[in-house]
């Protein structure tokens, strides 16, 4: 969780140069009001792109790059990289997808920035030590990862768009995500406490 207040060196307009003052972090907003925000990013994604919001296909523009860019012969071999490829007059990473998630990196740090909430350090529980956090942390975002593609989207593309077009496999995998959790967070509930 995220500190309260954030220390910040006031300038010669703020006070006496170099006494620190203690800036109270902006509240989180609303989920509700934030919910009704994220439906009307998503009717924007639709109206102006043609097309809803996702994450994952991102990621995978990014491999394919990668994998074109040591191993061409083999990339272009293969069905699922040669789809990212196209008729290889454009890049994998000049993607719509990829565009996007750059914004949300960018505008997630100015949000975060304005709101006096960007700071260094591990988010953990008391009973757990920085390399098993860390641990934990990346090895959930790699089985995360790994379900999204054997899902064919993220909780981006399956749950906020799928779910938004009445897509009943979409509708399936959110109902399992959250299941899934509640029933992860019975056995690491402990390491928060």
């Amino acid at each position: 969780m995220l500190a309260d207040t954030k220390t910040v060196t006031a300038g010669a307009a703020g006070g006496e140069s170099g006494e620190a003052m203690v800036r109270p972090a902006q509240p989180y907003w609303n989920p509700y009001v934030a919910g009704f925000g994220l439906g009307l990013v998503l009717l924007a994604s639709f109206v102006i792109m043609g097309r809803g919001l996702g994450a994952s296909g991102a990621f995978s523009s990014l491999v394919v790059a990668g994998s074109n860019a040591i191993a061409p012969e083999h990339t272009r071999a293969n069905q699922f990289y040669a789809e990212y490829l196209g008729d290889g007059s454009k890049s994998p990473l000049m993607d719509w997808l990829v565009f996007e998630v750059i914004g949300v990196l960018v505008g997630g740090l100015i949000s975060g920035t304005l709101a006096g909430r960007v700071r260094s350090g591990i988010d953990r529980g008391p009973a757990i030590s920085n390399r098993a956090r860390l641990f934990y942390a990346f090895g959930g975002g790699g089985i995360m990862g790994i379900g999204a593609k054997l899902a064919r989207g993220c909780t981006s593309g399956q749950a906020l768009t799928g779910g938004a077009l009445l897509n009943a496999g979409s509708w399936a995998f959110m109902m399992a995500v959250f299941a899934g959790a509640y029933a992860m967070a019975y056995f690491v509930r402990r390491q928060w406490q």
